[in-house]
């Protein structure tokens, strides 16, 4: 970890939890809401790995009624 990290955690440590809880809810607004989570993450590989290997459908293929 880096060292503003390591000191991050320790300060996240000494805090009683609600403090942290508050403290975690701040943290969270300064994150973008679209994050990739990591089942994301796995399913985007995955789709990629189908494309490459030509397993995909055309669009115009699927019967959409």
């Amino acid at each position: 970890m880096s060292p503003i990290r390591n000191k991050l955690v320790d300060v996240i440590d000494s805090l009683p939890e609600q403090e942290q809880f508050l403290l975690f809810e701040i943290a969270k607004r300064f994150l973008p809401d679209d994050i990739a989570t990591e089942d994301d993450l796995k399913a985007i590989a995955t789709a990629r790995k189908e494309y490459e290997q030509g397993a995909t459908l055309d669009h115009n293929k699927i019967n959409w009624d």
